[in-house]
């Protein structure tokens, strides 16, 4: 293993008045020839150093995976509550509507008329729902396989590549 060698630092105004030092790693001390590695040890610790940076490299991945769903997590239920809260702000809306109609016209017939309203915005939506649900389907994705017989096929040396 390499020799490092570490150095005190302090900061300015520090010293002698009880601060904190820093403490900061210089780069391994190669001129001594004990501490150099012959290439066979270095090809020896090849497998073993690429086996760690790999279980390194995941950990970080998975920690930093753990990190985004955590927050997407937060962030869906939050807006899940909002949503929830949007229901009855419309509920009270609609209430709203139907007062403000039943001062001309009698309460029955102002809330047969914001039902109508409703029942007609639904009605539309549902249809261009429905549309874009038809268009969708099946959910193949055909530009995707399209590419993907292409490369296999350029890989074999049968067709066209990617340009």
């Amino acid at each position: 293993m390499a020799d490092t060698r570490s150095s005190e630092q302090t900061t300015p105004g520090s010293a002698g008045t009880g601060g904190s030092a820093t403490t900061r790693r210089t780069r391994p001390h190669t001129e001594n020839p004990k501490t150099r590695q012959s290439l066979a040890e270095l090809v020896t610790a090849l497998p073993g150093l690429v086996t760690a940076l790999v279980k390194d490299e995941l950990a970080l991945l998975k920690a930093e995976v753990i990190s985004r769903v955590t927050k997407l997590g937060i962030g869906a239920g939050l807006i899940a509550a909002a949503l929830f809260l949007l229901f009855f702000v419309f509920a009270v809306l609609v209430a709203a509507a139907v007062l403000g109609i039943a001062t001309a016209l009698p309460g029955w017939l102002a809330a047969l008329i914001v039902a109508g309203g409703l029942f007609i915005i639904a009605v539309i939506l549902i249809l261009v729902g429905y549309l874009s649900i038809k268009r969708g389907i099946p959910p193949v994705p055909e530009e995707s396989i399209t590419s993907i017989k292409k490369d296999i096929n350029a890989v074999k040396g049968l067709g066209e590549t990617h340009e």
